[in-house]
């Protein structure tokens, strides 16, 4: 079931039908009060049987959908729509309206942040905007139902608590559907209680079918403070539906038009009123921002020669553009080798720390982004962003401006170990869509990579390595997504070498050793992976004989020399060798690793008189 975030305004067709109350002048204006009068209630839970049955037809329309879920959570979302959260229905995008993240299936949605188990990171993030960032009034709610055994909810509970977020709501719509039958707590109220009160919420337990008991309590929630509020609604799948109702065999399944008509009679038959309700408009105090004019003023401050590692030069870069840009923020994950921690300690107010917890991290930073509040940069060894490849993938399909840093990359991590050595990133980023991929070579085009990251749309993902390499560039050098750098050429070159990274400086030497016998090749810095600057590939492959070697600390599998391959795969006098790591990776020396899996210097020298002498 997916994870949804939705503007209030915007809650589809379905809800539009409910939400004229805007136009409509016997619509009921209210005020937030601990508990509806008799009239009020009887509308909310008139308006939760409407959200039923349009829910019951849009399924089956579809011939698809989960029934017993969306039923169960309908006096849920009929109190929090038209009682609790404030919102202009008209501005459905408005900053000041209360946020709506939705585990539950709507035909118009705003963003869509995951599967199970991630609504509840991306709520934290708003949160975290509103309390800390906008300083604003703005609630946010999340409704977490059969994701509630996902580890990444309870990172979500840990990290809210952690910072305080008196401004966020998680909403556990205890109705025990999961796909296999009941949840493993199966109506344990207590259990569920117990557990949110120990991740430091207030907790309320409240019966989620009874409109005048969910008022009072998210009521309630109102009031408390540095602390989330946790709100264990006991309620029943595929509720008011006869012979549905709590049973185990109807998850995700259609059913007959002629059941659903059936069904839709009986409950338009307990609706007693034509009346709607009209939201509450919301307090107006977020600051007004733009993310879209990102500045670095200055060029970077290194020389041709001097010696840094990417990945130290990235967190130098994100703090230098932390003082030109107020809405930059860093996020992590309890790595002080990351170098986000100079960020830190100069925007201490605009770094957030998520300790060990690489989904809800990516999560979070989601959450930060939406709305255009924030531009947000959020790091971590690359090799642990695999954990959180279900978070990106979701982030990539919402199309949010989120940046990720993965540092420690390929056997160049050397002495720390295979577990932290990042060998199929590139793979998993090049498979996200419309992810943009930097890959610098030396401190200047590091610095480049994150300003160019920052003013750019979409995702991107910055690879960082932890070796320190010579600066190839000077400061004036101009980079573009998709443009790659030719930094060595001759008109006697028999070779193009493609690296990027530490393998760039490879080839590089490998290029000093061959001038030495008169053998002369042609060296590409890709910059960014994807996109691939094709054009500069073909055009430089076909001025050395069609003869290209790539050259990458990753493997073999979806890197650098499988998309090359795909780039010049309709030319038909181009062949490309590949060097790659290959095999299980060991720790030691960098240097030695570089050599004993095919990559070094040495390598490339060998490669490339084979194909000179052949």
């Amino acid at each position: 079931m997916r994870t949804l975030l939705i503007p209030p305004g915007r809650i589809s067709s379905v809800a539009a039908e409910v939400c004229a109350a805007m136009s409509d002048p016997e619509a009921t204006s209210r005020v937030r009060e601990p508990r509806p009068d008799q009239n009020t209630a009887q509308v909310l839970r008139d308006m939760a049987n409407r959200l039923r049955i349009q829910s019951i037809r849009a399924m089956c329309s579809l011939d698809s959908g989960h029934s017993m879920s969306c039923n169960s959570a309908a006096e849920i979302m009929s109190v929090l729509l038209f009682h609790t959260m404030r919102y202009k229905q008209a501005d459905p995008e408005h900053p000041d309206n209360d946020r709506f993240v939705l585990p539950k299936k709507l035909s118009l949605t705003d963003a869509v942040t995951g599967w199970c188990g991630q609504g509840l990171g991306a709520a934290c993030g708003m949160a975290y905007t509103g309390k800390y960032f906008d300083k604003a009034s703005f609630r946010v709610y999340c409704l977490v139902s059969d994701d509630i055994s996902d580890g990444s909810v309870w990172e979500a509970m840990a990290f809210a608590s952690h910072h305080a977020l008196d401004n966020l709501v998680a909403i556990f719509d205890l109705n025990c559907v999961t796909h296999g039958g009941s949840s493993p707590a199966a109506y344990c109220t207590d259990i569920y209680q117990k557990r949110c009160e120990a991740f430091g919420c207030s907790t309320y337990v409240v019966d989620g079918r009874n409109v005048e008991a969910l008022c009072h309590v998210f009521w309630q929630a109102a009031q408390v403070k540095n602390r989330p509020t946790a709100v264990i609604a006991k309620t029943l799948r595929g509720r008011g539906m006869p012979n549905i109702e709590d049973t185990d065999n109807w998850y995700g399944k259609p059913m007959s038009k002629e059941r659903a008509e059936a069904i839709i009679e009986l409950i338009e038959s307990q609706i007693q009123t034509n009346r709607n309700l009209t939201p509450s408009l919301p307090i107006e105090d977020s600051p007004e921002i733009s993310i879209g004019d990102v500045k670095m003023t200055t060029p970077p401050a290194y020389q041709i020669g001097g010696k840094l590692a990417t990945q130290k030069a990235c967190g130098l870069a994100l703090a230098k553009l932390g003082h030109v840009n107020e809405r930059l923020i860093v996020l992590d994950g309890d790595n002080r080798n990351t170098f986000s921690e100079v960020f830190k300690n100069e925007h201490p107010e605009r770094f957030i720390e998520c300790f060990i917890a690489e989904q809800n991290m990516v999560s979070v930073a989601l959450g930060c982004a939406y709305r255009g509040r924030t531009i947000a940069f959020a790091s971590t060894f690359a090799a642990f962003l695999t954990r959180a490849f279900d978070q990106i993938r979701a982030g990539a399909l919402a199309e949010m401006n989120v940046n990720l840093i993965g540092s420690h990359c390929g056997v160049s991590v050397g002495e720390d170990g295979p577990l932290l050595m990042a060998l199929e990133d590139l793979a998993l980023f090049r498979a996200i869509p419309n992810c943009t991929i930097f890959y610098p070579s030396d401190a200047v085009s590091t610095e480049r990579a994150v300003y160019l990251a920052a003013s750019n749309k979409g995702m991107c993902f910055i690879r960082t390595s932890q070796p320190e390499t010579a600066v190839i560039y000077t400061p004036q050098e101009k980079f573009e997504i998709g443009q790659a750098k030719v930094v060595r050429k001759s008109v006697n070159d028999k070779v193009t070498v493609i690296g990027a990274g530490v393998t760039l400086h490879e080839a590089l030497e490998a290029a000093d050793n061959l001038s030495k016998e008169d053998i002369f090749i042609r060296v590409i810095d890709l910059f960014t992976i994807k996109p691939l600057d094709v054009a500069t590939i073909i055009f430089n492959a076909k001025a050395t004989g069609g003869q290209i070697i790539t050259v990458e600390d990753h493997y073999p599998e979806g890197g650098i020399g499988e998309a090359v391959c795909a780039a010049v795969s309709t030319e038909r006098d181009i062949v490309v060798h590949q060097l790659a790591v290959s095999g299980v990776p060991q720790g030691g020396k960098p240097q030695e690793l570089l050599d004993m899996f095919g990559i070094s210097a040495k390598h490339i020298t060998v490669a490339v008189k084979c194909i000179v002498m052949d």
